[in-house]
């Protein structure tokens, strides 16, 4: 516990100096680039490439968790239940195309930019996310639901009172698993025009320079492990 109170804030400060003063590591990285080569990744501010690549996680996360546990919810009533291997099949859809498939079939309809890594996204975190909100609604303690039943409580009111609140801590596991992917995966979406971090990268890849690989990808590093990390401290708290 001790030294995760010390690690996390260190992590945050080496994140925020990457972003914010590259300049900083030029002697760490300079052994890492051709030579007479740049150092420092300059064509665009890492600053907004990490903010650009964490608005395009957290959008389609967003809209991921909201169509994933909406699903959940409806094939766990009984109105909805034949439903569930029909919606199984439609939020694996994602984990059955790969990310790069999906942006190939999506550039042609939206055009190049974040339209097409926003569908990616949107369509590789549905799985985890849904799984997991199933597994959390159908595992209720049936004590408590027939307390539930037992004061009157209606079908919506026992949804929003007691089976979203107990299966909260499961649905966050399945939301922190498919945040932590999009945030490796989004990289992937400078090769169509999107920005994120992957723009560095891909710029290291192409010119050999491979202390843009680095900046890149320990930016893209530390970003996942700090979201992951808050995600379970939340799920702590919320399963205490």
């Amino acid at each position: 516990m001790k030294s995760g109170l010390i690690l996390r804030p260190l992590l945050v400060v080496l994140l925020l100096a990457m972003v914010l003063r590259p300049v900083w590591f030029t002697p760490l990285l300079a052994p890492l680039a051709p030579e007479n080569g740049p150092v420092i990744y300059e064509r665009a501010s890492l600053w907004s490439l990490t903010i650009s690549h964490f608005g395009l996680v957290l959008a389609a996360s967003l809209s991921a968790t909201v169509v994933a546990v909406g699903l959940a919810v409806f094939v766990t009533r009984p109105i909805g239940a034949a439903f569930l291997p029909l919606s199984r099949t439609v939020t694996n859809i994602g984990q059955t195309f790969p990310p790069v498939a999906v942006l190939a079939l999506a550039v042609p309809a939206l055009g190049f930019g974040a339209g097409p890594t926003l569908v990616a996204l949107f369509l590789y975190g549905l799985l985890p996310i849904f799984d997991n909100a199933v597994t959390g609604l159908r595992t209720l303690p049936p004590v408590t639901m027939d307390a539930a039943r037992g004061i009157g409580l209606s079908p919506s009111q026992r949804l929003r009172t007691v089976e979203l609140p107990l299966a909260l801590p499961v649905i966050l596991t399945g939301v922190r698993l498919s945040v932590v992917i999009a945030l490796g995966t989004a990289t992937i979406g400078s090769t169509v025009a999107a920005r994120t971090l992957g723009e560095v990268i891909i710029a290291g890849l192409l010119t050999n320079n491979t202390a843009f690989v680095v900046q890149g990808g320990v930016i893209t590093g530390l970003l996942a492990l700090l979201i992951h990390d808050g995600l379970v401290l939340l799920e702590k708290r919320l399963s205490a």
